[in-house]
């Protein structure tokens, strides 16, 4: 077993380190109620990269009617995975990740977390070049480089608190952020004629539709590998369901309405800006600063939680390095990758958040047919080095079942080039994946009883 660190009571002391990282939190470190996920899951998605995403049906000349039924049914479906995962934190007391050493083992774990540790730093390098695109625009005589830097610099301080610290920022967050945005709300429906003007041309709204679920599914959905990270100081006895039902009912809101302004600013900046940022910017007139600001903040309230389950996810790659230290390396990986990305990152964007959820989808099909149809005991997390092969087989094989779905920039699958470019992929994943661990799981189950 992991060894439980020495300390006192942790509780909710938000200026402590805190003391812990993958091991399981003991009964007397529990902490913190239900509505926590709310405000948490709230603030983290009043954020930049949901704004961000509100340009994608503009630029894809959907309508306002497509757009948003778009927009609510992937969040719709990334705010149930979120719940799913969440409500697993209590139970386990343990981060996501360590979760699955009971499906995949705890040396199969190791790809997904490997994978998870390159989508954390993808999404901290994604805000953290925005939010250096807003403070650019705020500050034009300080160069780009620099914001990076001052950036990278709040968000570690963040993430190496910890667990506590975050939660109390993302309430904060959820506050200021929600009144911000609730501003800029006004200020565009106060353009109703141009808003109203807007038509769509694009002829294949079916497509259309399914890169905007894609998309957006994709966002909120990528949340799942971490969401327990931030439930597992919960009291075992407080309510699954309620858990599950907040952190889906705050994320949804700030995302699709984050998506939705954010499409509201496309329309209104365009032809006139060069990017996201710049848009916000000149839109909301006298308090386009103030926005840009908001916009700043909400990067470092997703950032903060994506270095911090970076560090998670790299201790659950066996990784001896002390939880602080690995969210400075991160931190530095994620600045030098936003330096880099700068030049073609507008091209990218899409590409990169319907790229990660490919592997996400399988790996929930596992998690979600062990826990929620088999049940799954929380005693049962594996902890000498092993290989679960189902889980690993079924995460596999649903991978590679969905490949010929895929559809996007850097590949596309015959089965998605026949139909048009229809990607079924993370669909396709999740189905595969889930039926046959529980398929594999029964017959294995079978035959041990039989030789026994």
């Amino acid at each position: 077993m992991i060894k439980q660190p020495e300390t006192v009571v942790y509780g909710e002391r938000v200026l402590k380190v805190e003391p812990f990282s993958v091991e399981r939190v003991p009964d007397r470190e529990r902490h913190g109620n239900a509505f926590g996920q709310f405000t948490l899951w709230l603030g983290s998605n009043l954020t930049i990269a949901d704004y961000a995403l509100g340009f994608i049906p503009v630029s894809l000349g959907m309508s306002w009617t497509w757009a948003i039924i778009s927009i609510i049914i992937g969040n719709l479906l990334g705010a149930v995975v979120l719940a799913l995962c969440a409500a697993m934190g209590p139970a386990y007391g343990l981060p996501q990740l360590i979760i699955t050493r009971g499906m995949f083992g705890r040396v199969g774990g190791y790809i997904p977390g490997l994978l998870n540790f390159i989508s954390t730093i993808g999404w901290f390098t994604v805000n953290n070049i925005l939010g250096s695109f807003g403070l650019h625009a705020m500050f034009p005589g300080l160069p780009v480089a620099a914001a990076s830097v001052i950036l990278v610099a709040v968000q570690g301080v963040v993430a190496t608190l910890g667990h506590n610290f975050i939660h109390a920022y993302e309430r904060a967050m959820s506050v200021i952020l929600g009144i911000v945005f609730a501003i800029v709300t006004v200020l565009s429906l106060g353009h109703w004629s141009a808003l109203a003007g807007y038509h769509a041309s694009t002829n294949h709204v079916g497509l259309a539709v399914m890169v905007m679920v894609g998309a957006t599914f994709s966002y909120l959905g990528s949340w799942g590998p971490y969401a327990s990270d931030y439930s597992r100081y919960l009291q075992a006895s407080v309510s699954k369901v309620k858990v599950g039902f907040l952190a889906a009912i705050g994320a949804f809101i700030a995302s699709a309405w984050l998506e939705i302004v954010g499409m509201f600013v496309a329309v209104l900046a365009a032809g006139h800006s060069t990017n996201s940022i710049d848009a916000l910017h000149d839109t909301m007139g006298g308090f386009g600063t103030i926005a840009t600001i908001a916009i700043i903040l909400g990067g470092t309230a997703a950032d903060a939680i994506n270095l911090y389950s970076n560090s998670l996810s790299a201790r659950a790659l066996d990784i001896r390095i002390p939880r602080w230290a690995l969210v400075i390396v991160a931190s530095l990986i994620g600045l030098v990758l936003s330096l880099v990305g700068q030049g073609q990152f507008e091209s990218n964007f899409e590409n990169f958040l319907l790229l990660i959820g490919y592997w996400i989808t399988p790996w929930m099909g596992v998690l979600f047919a062990d826990f929620y149809i088999r049940g799954k005991s929380r005693d049962k997390i594996i902890e000498e080095k092993s290989i679960q092969s189902v889980g690993l087989l079924s995460f596999v094989i649903g991978i590679a079942v969905s490949v010929p779905f895929m559809d996007n920039a850097i590949y596309v699958g015959p089965i998605a080039k026949a139909w048009s470019g229809l990607d079924l992929a993370f669909y396709v994943g999740f189905a595969v994946s889930f039926v046959l661990y529980l398929v594999l799981k029964r017959t294995d189950n079978t035959r041990i009883r039989r030789a026994a």
